[in-house]
């Protein structure tokens, strides 16, 4: 009996410590005005400061939704097409806290351009860093290819390959939805829908 309540104190202790850590590192964030939820694949409920709430509906058009790399969100992006479906998902890294946090909302690309040198963060050697450039605020925001192990300057970092894709994908009509919070269970169940519609389609061949 004494052993099973040290180890139960010891258990507690832990969670205890565990909690405390998660709230330090979650609070070193900045608390963003404006909260999307994600109602749907395409369906998003963006809820504002002040307690107001609208529902925007992107059914239809190119999507790219960022969950940003931040404690309780994924640092992953979703390419969405017209059709609805998920068909390309990668690693990115967003913008770190202190600060330079990526903003949630939903926006326009403003503009693209291939090549492109930073002019607030210039590197030291010359070289561009923000090749594959999507440009989505007026403050110089930008989906670009990057180191998307580390954290950003607000922007939001692409490999290679997945920058190379999505500036051919997209075009001046996408939406970009950045997020806190999780979207890969839309990508789950589409997932789970095509393997039961394999099932059927495999079931009829026989």
């Amino acid at each position: 009996m004494k052993k099973y309540l040290t180890l139960l104190l010891y258990s507690l202790l832990f969670f205890t410590i565990l909690t405390h850590a998660e709230n330090a590192n979650t609070s070193k964030w900045k608390k963003q005005p404006i909260t999307i939820t994600p109602l749907s694949r395409t369906i998003f409920k963006v809820t504002h400061q002040n307690g107001k709430e609208e529902t925007i509906d992107l059914t239809g058009k190119k999507i790219i939704v960022v969950s940003v790399s931040e404690p309780g969100s994924e640092g992953r992006s979703y390419a969405i097409d017209q059709d609805g479906i998920i068909w390309w998902t990668n690693i990115i890294a967003s913008g770190a806290y202190g600060g330079h946090e990526t903003p949630s909302g939903i926006f326009p690309i403003l503009l693209k351009r291939r090549y492109h040198m930073s002019a607030t963060h210039p590197s030291s050697n010359g070289v561009n860093n923000m090749d594959f450039e999507m440009l989505f605020t007026h403050q110089g925001h930008a989906l670009h290819m990057g180191n998307n192990r580390g954290l950003s300057h607000g922007c939001i970092h692409l490999g290679k390959k997945d920058a190379q894709a999505m500036f051919k994908w997209t075009d001046l009509k996408t939406k970009v939805v950045i997020m806190r919070g999780n979207y890969r269970q839309f990508l789950n169940k589409e997932i789970s829908d095509f393997k039961k519609k394999y099932k059927k389609y495999e079931k009829k061949r026989k």
